[in-house]
């Protein structure tokens, strides 16, 4: 028997988003992490030293138990988790021909930096869940694997090489331009992401945070909020390569 989804919204609030809404957000969720584990790994196999290698690979352990967990809830809500993630089987092929890495260090960045931005927008959707749902996403995508997994590769490899840096920031701002170009197409043709995200604002409301009422407007109201908050925490993590973004 499915687990019965329970919201927090109080009981004024009316709640948009579907039951079918959340367990699809899950599936893009599960599917990014799956995602992400096969480009850990292939750059781990492919990393110029062992111990960048090790590090990479552990890194990519770590992703896919991260994916098994959502897995797991998505059952658990009476879903088929297979058939969740085949939902969007493909989504990032445009992103993916869009920007063809020429060396291992673009590869690398823009597995970096098209997981950061789909991490942080899997985050603000996050908050129409069920509480223990947003619970298990938000701990998922909290855990300080984004920060981790490569970041250290690239942030020793650009403070060594000017000239690698300098190109890195170059194509850090081509590939969230592109990454940005995929949320959008999402917002546009899922409306159950839309509408988690309007529940969401109702929450952070609730909540007492700050910026909330920018997302209970109109659809170009509510992309104009996500892209903000998503370019403004590309922009930190670039900083924390040491990066221009």
């Amino acid at each position: 028997m499915s687990e019965p989804l329970h919201h927090d919204l109080s009981a004024g609030t009316e709640r948009l988003a579907t039951d079918r809404d959340v367990i699809g957000l899950l599936g893009l969720i599960a599917y990014t992490e799956l995602a992400t584990f096969g480009r850990l790994a292939t750059d781990a196999a492919n990393a110029p030293t062992l111990a960048q290698r090790h590090q990479l690979s552990r890194h990519a352990g770590r992703m896919l138990a991260r994916h098994e967990l959502v897995l797991e809830r998505i059952a658990d809500l009476g879903g088929d988790p297979e058939a969740e993630m085949g939902a969007f089987d493909g989504i990032f092929d445009d992103f993916e021909s869009r920007t063809p890495s020429s060396t291992w260090w673009e590869g690398v960045l823009k597995g970096y930096v098209g997981h950061g931005v789909a991490d942080d927008f899997c985050r603000l959707a996050a908050d129409g869940l069920d509480d223990r749902s947003r619970d298990l996403v938000l701990a998922i995508l909290s855990d300080g694997v984004d920060s981790e997994r490569s970041a250290t590769v690239i942030a020793d490899a650009a403070a060594a090489d000017p000239v690698l840096a300098s190109r890195l920031a170059l194509w850090g701002r081509r590939l969230v331009g592109e990454a940005l170009g995929l949320v959008q197409s999402l917002l546009a043709e899922r409306e159950g992401l839309s509408r988690l995200l309007a529940d969401g604002a109702g929450h952070r409301t609730e909540a007492g945070t700050p910026g909330s009422a920018d997302v209970t407007g109109t659809a170009a109201d509510r992309q104009a909020w996500v892209f903000s908050q998503l370019t403004a925490e590309h922009t930190r993590r670039m900083g924390r390569l040491g990066l221009a973004a």
